[in-house]
């Protein structure tokens, strides 16, 4: 672990851009990088701003929890570990559900795992054309996280969120916008000037209509719900990871990775 901040945070002209900073190891989570990200979206919620960005540093936004810091964890240990992992970031993914104002994610390279919750409870979602999205629960030999169960089976419909989690398919960027999952497809070089005109056309907008708009679509029951399914992806999480199958689905996805 190096000693640069693993979350950035800069504040642009009432904009915040959060920057997942583990460009070495893809934007892999790790308990400390979303402890991090908790406390810099804690000081973002008490800001009067346009809209957060959501994007990781590098080749990735995030490929997931880092597996090989999951293996090198001792068994008998690995369960406090993935508590704080998978329950930090659910309280981040219901951190950015609350945010009072739009939450734009910036996708690019491969998402994977628990990472794509980051972008389900985006308002709206650039991803470039070369990007990916893939669960690899059924590689590993992880339970489910991050909303796999919790958010996207309502948003893409339960048959395809099955087949997807099942077989461990990938999903493309222009499948991602066609299900629901992103807003729009471009190429890599143009995902910023997406990004900079919806924050110019959200500038234009009534603010309190804004939020009035977000909270209506998210209503308190429906977080609720939300919370409530991420708590049990967390409890079949740990009750998986000290498991025999994890061991050795680690092992394997680390042999090939």
């Amino acid at each position: 672990m190096t000693s640069d901040p693993l979350v950035l945070l800069e504040v642009t002209d009432g904009v915040a851009h959060v920057t997942l900073n583990r460009p070495q190891r893809h934007n892999s989570l790790v308990p400390e990088l979303v402890a991090q990200l908790n406390a810099v979206l804690t000081e973002v919620r008490k800001r009067d701003l346009v809209a957060l960005v959501l994007a990781g540093a590098g080749r990735s936004f995030s490929t997931g929890g880092d597996v090989a810091a999951f293996h090198a964890i001792p068994r008998g240990e690995r369960r406090a570990y993935a508590k704080a992992l998978v329950g930090g970031l659910h309280c981040a993914i219901l951190a950015l559900v609350d945010m009072p104002m739009p939450v734009i994610a910036r996708v690019h390279g491969p998402v994977t795992g628990g990472s794509l919750g980051l972008v389900l409870a985006a308002d709206l979602a650039a991803i470039s054309t070369s990007a990916f999205i893939a669960p690899y629960y059924v590689e590993v030999g992880f339970a489910p996280d991050g909303g796999w169960t919790a958010i996207l089976p309502e948003r893409i419909g339960a048959a395809r969120a099955r087949a997807i989690q099942l077989l461990n398919r990938h999903v493309t960027s222009d499948e991602a916008v066609a299900f629901g999952i992103a807003t729009e497809a471009v190429a890599a070089e143009r995902i910023d000037s997406l990004i900079d005109g919806w924050i110019a056309a959200l500038r234009t907008k009534v603010g309190s209509s804004v939020r009035a708009t977000r909270e209506l679509l998210m209503p308190l029951e429906r977080r609720t719900e939300i919370a409530a399914k991420l708590e049990s992806e967390l409890g079949r999480f740990l009750d998986e990871i000290e498991s025999d199958a994890a061991e050795a689905g680690m092992a394997k996805f680390l042999a090939v990775a």
